[in-house]
């Protein structure tokens, strides 16, 4: 057994010293407890880097769209228009499945700005219309004391007993016809709610608009564009209020979008962009490919929602009849790749492994330095000695 141990201590890679001959320096005390106060705040960084926090693990699958998937996919938006008046900014959606919604007005609010951006007023888009006693009546006579108001749609109307009693229903039925109110101060109900009057009082303003939108999980796009838009054989145009000047400036600022929650981490590219109009008039589009994005906490908290990449495009308006498409397009697609973000704790292996590398490395780092300056400070002693320094 002896003879097996004095094998063990002939493997000994850390031969002892005896004490008598330790030379013990200040230097070397300093180093040792700066080298230990650095291993201790960095044993305490990885500690909380492997058990508060959690490493992210990006993984990749294949999602077939083999038949098409009519799933929402939830929008959030927010993009400011410093030189769009709130009461002409409309909003549009249409996707290949052939569905399409014009000014949409459900969960979407305007905001009145000014030229330096202070907020005049805040309202949700489409609600109601003053009442103004004594409307023109659908059989062309004024409206009486005891008598039910049925304004006219100007022949827009689809059905004999159709009607528009606001300024506003005037224009849907317009829209809805493919016609285009070009003078609104020929329709009696945007006479009396004074529609000319606010766009005039609205000129110079700008408006912020937000809101959700849920499309189909088809390709598509959805637009903000000044005036209602309306369709006209297979072009889709925008109606042209007469007050208005032909040229629109729609540079814009994207506050926020959204294809979904928002994910831990994860930074959406169109987030605080700006882009200001140099052309006369024209088409800004963004072009976005969406990927479906599967977020798994660390506590089993899973986010289904979407990351995008975009690209962007300036197109200016032809003469002629396109010349009225002015707005902010974003043209998206959905990616076939879904991504999925996976949160997990990395193994007490890796963290032992982390452990031992922070000491040892600070231990060797530390033992160098240390040589280092003892032996600079010998020789320097000796050269004293010798009358040699300096």
């Amino acid at each position: 057994m002896e003879r097996v141990f004095s094998k063990l201590r002939n493997l000994d890679a850390y031969p002892k010293i005896n004490e008598d001959f330790y030379n013990r320096t200040l230097s070397g005390g300093i180093i040792t407890l700066v080298a230990s106060i650095i291993m201790l705040v960095l044993f305490v960084n990885e500690l909380d880097l492997n058990y508060q926090n959690a490493a992210i693990i990006w993984k990749y699958g294949l999602w077939l769209r083999c038949r098409l998937n009519f799933s929402f996919v939830f929008k959030q938006f927010d993009i400011t228009f410093p030189a769009v008046p709130c009461s002409l900014l409309s909003l549009d959606a249409r996707d290949i499945s052939g569905e399409e919604h014009f000014d949409i007005r459900h969960d979407i609010f305007k905001k009145r700005i000014d030229s330096h951006g202070a907020v005049i007023e805040v309202r949700q888009d489409g609600i109601g219309a003053p009442k103004i006693e004594k409307p023109l009546q659908r059989h062309g006579g004024r409206l009486e004391h005891n008598e039910t108001y049925c304004g006219s749609c100007f022949g827009a109307e689809t059905a004999d007993d159709e009607c528009c009693n606001s300024c506003e229903e005037v224009r849907e039925a317009y829209r809805k016809r493919g016609w285009g109110m070009t003078n609104p101060d020929l329709i009696d109900q945007c006479k009396r709610e004074g529609f000319v009057q606010k766009i005039k009082d609205e000129e110079g303003e700008g408006c912020n608009i937000h809101g959700s939108l849920e499309v189909n999980k088809v390709a598509g796009n959805f637009h903000f564009a000044a005036g209602k838009s309306f369709h006209q054989s297979t072009f889709q145009l925008f109606e042209l209020i007469s007050l208005q000047s032909d040229t629109y400036n729609i540079s814009h600022r994207v506050n926020k979008l959204a294809f979904g929650d928002s994910i831990p981490g994860v930074v959406n590219p169109l987030d605080g962009v700006q882009w200001t109009q140099e052309a006369q008039n024209g088409m800004y589009q963004y072009f976005i490919k969406v990927v479906p994005t599967i977020y798994k906490g660390v506590r089993g908290r899973t986010i289904d929602s979407n990351q995008f990449s975009v690209t962007e495009h300036f197109k200016g308006s032809d003469l002629g009849l396109f010349q009225s498409i002015t707005g902010v397009y974003f043209f998206y697609d959905l990616s076939p790749i879904k991504v999925t973000f996976t949160e997990e704790h990395v193994s007490f292996f890796h963290f032992l492994t982390n452990v031992c590398a922070i000491i040892g490395g600070v231990f060797t780092v530390a033992g160098i330095l240390d040589a280092c300056i003892y032996h600079s400070q010998k020789a320097i002693k000796k050269k004293v000695e010798l009358g040699k320094f300096g």
